[in-house]
């Protein structure tokens, strides 16, 4: 099942990567500046996917506190009961698929628009909500994202809500059910991650 999986990444050096005050033009530029990159490979995603996800990802990946969202995701008791081996495994595999059906449903979105509602705040809290339209030929996709200062200047996105699911329950939803089926072992968790998770399409 193919998902709006907006949920991605660590930081990593691109240059996509800048201090941004203002948390509302943070998701918006890159939002932008992801659209530009569907538009401007249009036929790529059939030709070589691989390069396709990379391009989507090199913009995306950076944008989320990956090991917050991941130990958010696993929640205090599987969290404090993993290793530290552990929890790196599962941010990994978490990352990996999110990345994964996040590219390959943009792709999908060739005439797609990104609408960011600005507040005009122009002083805001530790952790704020930034309210997003996705905009297809057919359908209007609201988003918003929470997202957090890391205290450097920089926003990292924390969760999102999609068409009013929430995906951070969802995926805690979903951990405990592979919880459940594998007596709370956290390597079979993280064998038995699925990227789809029963999320929204």
């Amino acid at each position: 099942m193919k998902s709006i999986l907006i949920f991605a990444g660590l930081f990593s050096l691109n240059p996509f990567i800048f201090a941004e005050s203002n948390p509302n033009q943070f998701i918006d530029s890159r939002a932008q500046a992801m659209v530009e990159v569907i538009i401007n490979n249009q036929s790529l995603y059939l030709s070589d996917p691989e390069l396709f996800k990379a391009k989507i990802n090199e913009i995306f990946e950076p944008m989320v506190d990956f090991e917050r969202v991941g130990a958010s995701v696993m929640g205090k008791k599987h969290y404090y009961a993993s290793t530290p081996e552990q929890r790196l495994r599962f941010i990994e595999v978490f990352k990996k698929s999110l990345l994964e059906n996040y590219s390959s449903t943009l792709a999908q979105w060739g005439d797609q628009q990104i609408e960011t509602i600005f507040t005009g705040n122009t002083s805001f809290k530790r952790t704020e909500a930034v309210q997003q339209n996705l905009v297809t030929a057919n359908n209007i996709y609201p988003i918003k994202y929470i997202v957090r200062n890391d205290g450097s200047g920089n926003w990292l996105i924390i969760n999102i809500t999609v068409m009013g699911v929430n995906l951070g329950k969802n995926f805690r939803s979903y951990f405990q059910v592979l919880a459940s089926e594998h007596n709370g072992n956290i390597d079979e968790i993280i064998n038995h991650w699925n990227s789809d998770a029963n999320l929204p399409s």
